[in-house]
């Protein structure tokens, strides 16, 4: 952010001495340039759903919101090439009537959600950030920030990033607690006792292809399980993407120690296409079950136990994709009046060991079938205020009726 001292240069003087006419030399005042960066933004955010017939849309009982604020200040060069950012943010909650924070998805409290430090050494291409952070999912897939709620969810994390190899990007986090995208922001919990390491390599050496493997390592995770101890989960990601189409494939496996406790692996693939003001998605993913009589942990974001990597992850289908799933889905976009409209369905073939779903009524997991149709808009007003409208109808076999429900967000963002 540039400040101004002077904006007018001083005119020349006349000065007259025994009858001569000496011009002065115009004096330049330069502008004071500043290294810090200041910003932020405000959010209105509400959500509603019927609870399976059993409630009414917008009814008192059945809808909650917030309005918040997050401001920002960060310094790329405090000091010696030490840089600084934070942010602070505040919550202000409505009536949540029948909903918790836990079952509905809001968030609440004041925190701290940034705060960090930044090093970056040129001579061998590597930065270094130490703090609360946000970490995103296309390097760290199973410890990302969350941007679906009012307010992204943090990490207390040490972030390295080296890129001295050609198209390649190293990464090494150690992550050590995290907010969830729901509840208390100020509730920042262990991940794990001893903390998870993360390393990500990353490389677009072919042109159009980025090629993504990741390896985490949680230290003695389940040592409370008979012959428990460390957890390792492996990931890769493979993404074509061309001018009009992209095709990509994922997949996995979480590996925990303990008698009781049995690999979960993952597969996914997906296919995309863009044709001026439309585009297409169509994707598949497959989480098998554990085997009799064991325990697994599900695909999903080990910082918050919400969101998943998976490509057929929608607005409100995660429990039904991250554990003993197949599932299916297809999207498609048009940009029209102002913004962009999006219309997807989805559709899960769930097994025994399937979660129940998520914001319906029901406390029901198992088998069954799952399917969810998602209807989106969103646009700009102005350059700095986003809107955000959703319709979500849930069906799920094993629940009483279906489910509808609302999400609606406000943004004004003064950067």
């Amino acid at each position: 952010m540039k400040k101004t001292l002077l904006l007018s240069v001083v005119a020349s003087t006349m000065i007259m001495a025994g009858g001569d006419i000496a011009p002065v030399e115009p004096v330049v005042v330069a502008e004071e340039v500043s290294a810090w960066e200041f910003g932020g933004d405000m959010v209105a955010y509400t959500q509603t759903r019927d609870l399976d017939g059993t409630g009414d849309l917008f009814g008192g009982n059945e809808t909650s919101g917030l309005v918040g604020i997050s401001l920002r200040a960060a310094n790329k060069d405090l000091f010696a090439g030490i840089g600084f950012g934070a942010e602070v943010t505040a919550l202000g909650n409505g009536d949540q009537n029948g909903y918790s924070n836990s079952n509905f998805g809001l968030q609440s409290g004041n925190a701290l959600t940034q705060g960090y430090l930044t090093y970056g050494m040129d001579s061998i291409s590597t930065s270094l950030k130490v703090g609360r952070q946000h970490l995103p999912k296309s390097l760290s897939p199973f410890a990302f920030t969350e941007g679906w709620q009012a307010v992204k969810n943090s990490f207390d994390a040490a972030l390295v990033v080296n890129s001295s190899l050609p198209d390649t990007t190293l990464v090494y986090a150690y992550v050590t607690k995290s907010n969830r995208s729901v509840g208390d922001l100020n509730e920042f919990n262990d991940i794990n006792d001893d903390g998870v390491h993360m390393v990500t390599a990353q490389n677009k050496s072919i042109d159009a292809l980025t090629l993504t493997g990741t390896w985490y390592i949680a230290p003695d995770m389940t040592k409370g399980l008979v012959g428990g101890g460390d957890v390792n989960v492996l990931w890769g990601d493979a993404a074509y993407a061309a001018e009009s189409f992209g095709v990509a494939i994922q997949g996995g496996q979480i590996s925990p120690d303990g008698a009781i406790l049995d690999d979960t692996t993952a597969f996914g693939a997906k296919i995309t296409g863009n044709f001026g003001m439309f585009d297409l998605l169509a994707a598949y993913s497959s989480v098998d079950n554990p085997s009799v009589g064991k325990l697994a942990v599900p695909i999903h974001n080990l910082g918050t136990g919400v969101k998943t990597p998976l490509y057929t992850q929608s607005i409100a289908n995660q429990n039904s994709i991250k554990m003993d799933s197949d599932t299916f889905k297809i999207a498609a976009g048009m940009k029209a009046l102002g913004g962009k409209f999006g219309l997807a369905y989805m559709n899960s073939d769930l097994g025994n060991a399937a979660l129940p779903s998520t914001f319906t009524a029901t406390g029901t997991g198992g088998a069954g079938t799952y399917d969810e149709v998602d209807f989106t808009y969103k646009t700009k007003v102005g350059e700095n205020t986003t809107l955000f409208a959703a319709y979500v109808y849930q069906d799920d076999d094993r629940a009483v009726d279906s489910n509808n429900f609302v999400r609606f967000w406000a943004r004004y963002n003064f950067n």
